[in-house]
């Protein structure tokens, strides 16, 4: 018996959650719609970002420039009708840029917080590997802890509080690699590639006319953390746990399951890859409207969360290996409950 065929037994739990799945799902659609009225195409993209949200984790976006992702993260936080904040990754960037600084008040005659851009429900840091690792690592407690300290005091981040970042692939001078404590904070990772021919078309058209289409407050930043408190709810049964275990376990032991992939894996996946496989598959189990994860919720989501987690060996990526590839091979051995 496989684990979907195993709750189509009447259980009262998961029927509760599933019912309630499919509520949540028809809202997080309607901002999917709204969005895709301003972004032409990308739905997959889109519909990952939401994931992402749900999840409560950050995204690494990674594409070539011109390619709207600037402009998909504003649409977002606009059916949400939330803060959005873009912070442009320069070398000469502070990290008190970020995220904010004290100043003297010479009226009031002491020292006053004035918080940075990063006190934002959606931040876009655009082209973050322009600026050196110090200014990176800006990121990495608010990202974390949903918390910035600045100069001695703590501050909490206002939820729902969402990280883009955006790399491009193409381009290497005066960009800076970023650590690998950095990339594992992302949730997912995604690829945003050249739209169709047709699609290239209608944007065309909608970006040269006068009135161009623009997205509305869909739902409440309160109904964004109403969902994601419930998506912690989504059932995952402890075969599908197992079988998560399996395959981050095959990113560091490929040879217990029969995968000679030893010199090509420098580095395997961390703990959080585990922990976000569980997370993301469950937000998009919900976006189908069941209350229950199952095996194809994890599969969807492998590549976005485990390709930045994965690290090639030298001799691998000048072969022409990619993470992508590996976890094809991963998924193609590991057997599915």
């Amino acid at each position: 018996m496989t684990v979907e065929s195993s709750y189509h037994s009447a259980n009262p739990e998961i029927q509760t959650l599933t019912e309630q799945s499919k509520v949540y799902a028809k809202q997080i659609m309607t901002i999917v719609d709204e969005v895709q009225k301003v972004i032409v195409g990308q739905e997959e993209v889109i519909k990952k970002l939401v994931i992402a949200m749900m999840a409560d984790g950050h995204v690494l976006l990674e594409g070539v420039p011109g390619l709207a992702k600037t402009k998909m993260v504003d649409t977002l936080s606009k059916t949400l009708g939330a803060n959005f904040c873009r912070i442009q990754f320069t070398p000469d960037l502070l990290p008190a840029d970020i995220t904010g600084t004290k100043i003297y008040d010479n009226k009031n005659e002491k020292f006053v917080t004035e918080k940075g851009p990063v006190f934002s429900n959606l931040i876009l840091a655009d082209e973050i590997n322009r600026a050196p690792p110090k200014v990176q690592s800006a990121l990495l407690e608010a990202m974390q802890e949903r918390q910035v300290s600045i100069h001695g005091d703590t501050f909490e981040i206002e939820k729902p509080f969402l990280v883009l970042a955006t790399q491009n692939p193409i381009e290497s001078e005066g960009t800076y690699r970023l650590p690998e404590a950095q990339i594992d904070r992302f949730a997912l990772k995604l690829i945003i590639n050249y739209p169709s021919k047709d699609h290239e078309k209608l944007i065309i058209q909608r970006n040269t006319q006068e009135n161009k289409p623009t997205a509305k407050n869909i739902v409440s930043k309160d109904v964004v953390l109403e969902i994601q408190k419930f998506v912690q709810k989504i059932y995952a049964d402890e075969k599908i746990e197992e079988y998560v275990s399996a395959i981050v376990d095959a990113t560091r032991n490929p040879k217990n399951y029969d995968l000679e992939l030893e010199d090509m894996i420098e580095f395997g996946a961390s703990p959080r890859a585990s922990i976000w496989l569980i997370l993301a598959a469950k937000a998009h189990a919900l976006l189908a409207g069941r209350g229950f994860v199952i095996p194809d919720d994890i599969k969807s989501i492998a590549h976005d969360v485990l390709r930045h987690r994965i690290i090639l060996t030298f001799e691998a990526e000048a072969e022409g290996n990619t993470s992508d590839a590996i976890i094809d091979k991963i998924l193609e051995k590991v057997r599915a409950p």
